[in-house]
């Protein structure tokens, strides 16, 4: 375990100084799951639009690891409290959007969204007795569509 911590935080480092950003890294493990917090003065940078320059920096960060382990490692970046918030975010989304499905009859489609943002809003809304939701679309188009339970 202390390996894999160690592994990846030399990873992130080292990409990081290679984009010259000056970067606090911090990285836990818990069974399965690799977590990489970093702290900057620049958060925008590293996140980029709705977190994808975060989600590419994540993305390379496991390819970079699998190619050192020869093992797939399931890793998780983030940048302040970003993905808390952006879950939030997404969670006030989908409540406002399943009452005005529950008030309208009609089904509703929210933006398109990277797969773990429609994860999130999946998860949520199966809480929520009244409505379904599903993906639609292909690619970047991908998007959730809720409607009323049939």
């Amino acid at each position: 375990m202390v390996e894999k911590t160690k592994l990846f935080k030399e990873i992130v480092e080292d990409l990081l100084k290679e984009l010259e950003l000056k970067v606090e890294v911090e990285v836990t493990q818990d069974e399965d799951l690799v977590s990489v917090q970093l702290k900057t003065d620049e958060p925008g940078i590293l996140i980029g639009y709705h977190g994808q320059t975060l989600a590419a920096l994540q993305l390379v960060v496991a390819l970079m690891g699998f190619r050192k382990l020869k093992e797939w490692t399931r890793i998780v970046l983030n940048v302040g409290d970003y993905r808390q918030k952006r879950k939030e975010v997404l969670e006030r989304m989908a409540e406002m959007i399943s009452q005005k499905v529950i008030s309208s009859g009609k089904a509703q489609d929210l933006p398109p969204m990277p797969p773990i943002e429609r994860r999130i809003v999946h998860l949520f809304l199966a809480e929520n007795g009244k409505v379904e939701s599903f993906s639609e679309g292909e690619g970047r188009d991908r998007h959730v569509v809720v409607k009323l339970k049939s």
